[in-house]
């Protein structure tokens, strides 16, 4: 059974990872509405993408 040598250090194993993490979500503030939603998402409240009507408003 294959067992580490040495302990492995918490810089190296941080230097391992160190590309494991969360990325922020981009959030933007609608141009028509002023609430903040997802990019290239569209806004629920208005029904609005890419600046023409997609779905009707949400009541």
């Amino acid at each position: 059974m294959a067992v580490p040598k040495r302990k492995t250090t918490k810089s190296r194993a941080g230097k391992r990872r160190s590309h494991i993490r969360h990325s922020p979500k981009n959030i933007i503030e609608d141009k028509k509405s002023g609430e903040y939603r997802l990019s290239h998402h569209m806004d629920l409240k208005t029904g609005f993408y890419k600046g023409r009507q997609v779905l009707d408003p949400k009541e």
